[in-house]
C-alpha cells in the first residue's frame, strides 16, 4: 500500500485543546439556549475524551458513576440535542445499534471516515468518493450534504 493510500490516524481535535474544544462545544450550546447541565457536559467531555465512537450503552454506564440514577431517556434524550445541534455525530453499525462522537464539522476541510467495528476508532478516509467516482447530482437536485462510511476492524482490534 502506497503511502497515498495508507489511511490517516485522526485526531478530531487537530490543534485545539480538549479544554478549548470543550469549551467551544459549549459555547456554541449557550447560544442556541441550552442550559449547560452536568449530564450535557459529562457527555461532550467524554466524547472529546475517546476521540471515537461510543454507544449510549457505555455513556449510560460511564455517565450512571456520577449520575446513579440517570436513565437511557436522560441520555438518549441529550443526545438528540447535541445531535441537532451539530455537536455530535451518530452513525449506525452493522448490528443496527447507533454510536456518537463529537462531530468533524467544524474542521476546515471534507472528509470522511473508516471506522472500526469493535473499538470505534476512525480514520481518515483521503479523497472523497463522490469526487473520485464522479458522481453528480440530478438536474435540479442541490446536494446539502453527504456521509461516506467504511466498516472493519483497524490494526490493534484485527
Amino acid at each position: 500500500m502506497s503511502e497515498k493510500d495508507h489511511p490517516q490516524a485522526h485526531d478530531h481535535r487537530h490543534d485545539h485543546s480538549q479544554q478549548a474544544a470543550k469549551e467551544k462545544f459549549l459555547e456554541r450550546l449557550k447560544e442556541q439556549g441550552f442550559k449547560l447541565t452536568g449530564k450535557r457536559q459529562m457527555i461532550v467531555d467524554i466524547l472529546l475524551g475517546e476521540d471515537r465512537y461510543i454507544s449510549a450503552k457505555e455513556l449510560l454506564e460511564r455517565m450512571q458513576e456520577v449520575f446513579p440514577r440517570l436513565s437511557f431517556d436522560t441520555v438518549y434524550r441529550n443526545l438528540r440535542l447535541l445531535q441537532e445541534e451539530g455537536i455530535i455525530e451518530e452513525s449506525t453499525f452493522g448490528d443496527g445499534g447507533s454510536k456518537y462522537r463529537i462531530t468533524c464539522g467544524t474542521h476546515d476541510h471534507h472528509h470522511h471516515h473508516y471506522i472500526c467495528t469493535v473499538c470505534g476508532k476512525t480514520e481518515l478516509v483521503e479523497g472523497c468518493p463522490m469526487d473520485l467516482l464522479g458522481i453528480t447530482a440530478p438536474r435540479g437536485f442541490q446536494i446539502e450534504s453527504h456521509r461516506f462510511e467504511i466498516f472493519g476492524q483497524c490494526e490493534d482490534c484485527h
